[in-house]
């Protein structure tokens, strides 16, 4: 199983700042400690092209963010401070996905530790996310013919509302988001499939909530490949999630879709999406579970 990764594009956040950036080269130590992935099989990803990134996203968006003349407000809704390193950070990350969708097609699963920034829409970024790296991994794959459908199964705890702002009138691809209700963002989009979940919802409600969006996404979507957005957000100790999975549960949810995805012969790429619990070791350790669930699977 080859994983991408893009932590050797370093970026260092101002002291106080929200988002655990360490998270990434925590998950990626985690992996090779516990035998889930072996060294030789960890890529480090390459910038993506930009020829990809202007498939999907504003040309002056695109060139605002890589020359930092966006906006401050622009800035601000993003959630990161621009830098030179930033750039070449979120580069990185769609590269890492789009290598993992390669990956994918030809070793069955394969997976990105970085990406699922699903709240990326086509002229602006939100929510910690700057390039939709899902819609653009997506987009390459269709333009270049490797597939004809594509599912994007996202699970994080947030509604991935770039991913279906973006998809909203492509058909090839079918966008499917269990969500907080409440949660962010607050204005939602529509999705291919939106299923809306209660604040404190447990393992058990929201595994009865998966398997009937797992049962109509793939009857619908009919895809050749799955983009699983696995966030982990959706933890009780996470400080942005509000639903109420344990770790069981959360480990649960990725092998039913897993299960499901590959038995039906479908190639997976995996993404991280969110993970923001304190101390960030409950969320390192629930993305390993992901990892876990793809070699039981």
């Amino acid at each position: 199983m080859r994983v991408f990764y893009c932590d050797h594009f370093e970026v260092i956040l101002p002291p106080n700042h929200r988002f655990p950036m360490q998270k990434y080269g925590l998950l990626r130590r985690r992996l090779v400690d516990e035998g889930l992935v072996e060294e030789a099989d960890l890529i480090p990803a390459r910038a993506a092209p930009l020829e990809d990134i202007y498939a999907v996203h504003d040309a002056g968006y695109v060139q605002g963010f890589l020359d930092g003349t966006l906006d401050r407000k622009t800035i601000q809704r993003i959630g990161f401070p621009w830098s030179e390193s930033m750039v070449m950070r979120s580069l990185g990350s769609v590269g890492s996905t789009l290598g993992a969708v390669e990956a994918a097609l030809e070793d069955g699963i394969s997976g990105s530790l970085a990406g699922g920034t699903h709240h990326a829409y086509r002229d602006f970024g939100s929510g910690y996310c700057i390039f939709n790296d899902l819609a653009i991994a997506a987009r390459r794959l269709l333009d270049r013919g490797s597939v004809e459908r594509v599912l994007i199964f996202d699970v994080d705890v947030h509604q991935g509302d770039g991913t279906a702002s973006i998809f909203a009138d492509d058909r090839r691809v079918f966008t499917c988001s269990l969500h907080g209700a409440r949660n962010f963002p607050s204005r939602k989009q529509s999705s291919d499939l939106d299923v809306p979940l209660e604040d404190g919802l447990g393992d058990d409600d929201y595994l009865a909530a998966l398997d009937g969006a797992l049962d109509e996404a793939m009857e619908r979507a009919r895809p050749d490949i799955v983009l699983y957005q696995g966030g982990v957000d959706v933890l009780e100790a996470d400080r942005l999630g509000r639903l109420g999975l344990t770790r069981e549960g959360c480990r649960e949810r990725d092998l039913r879709s897993l299960r499901c995805f590959r038995g039906a012969g479908l190639p997976v790429a995996l993404t991280l999406g969110g993970g923001y619990a304190d101390p960030i070791d409950a969320s390192v350790d629930a993305y390993a579970g992901t990892y876990r669930a793809a070699r039981s699977v």
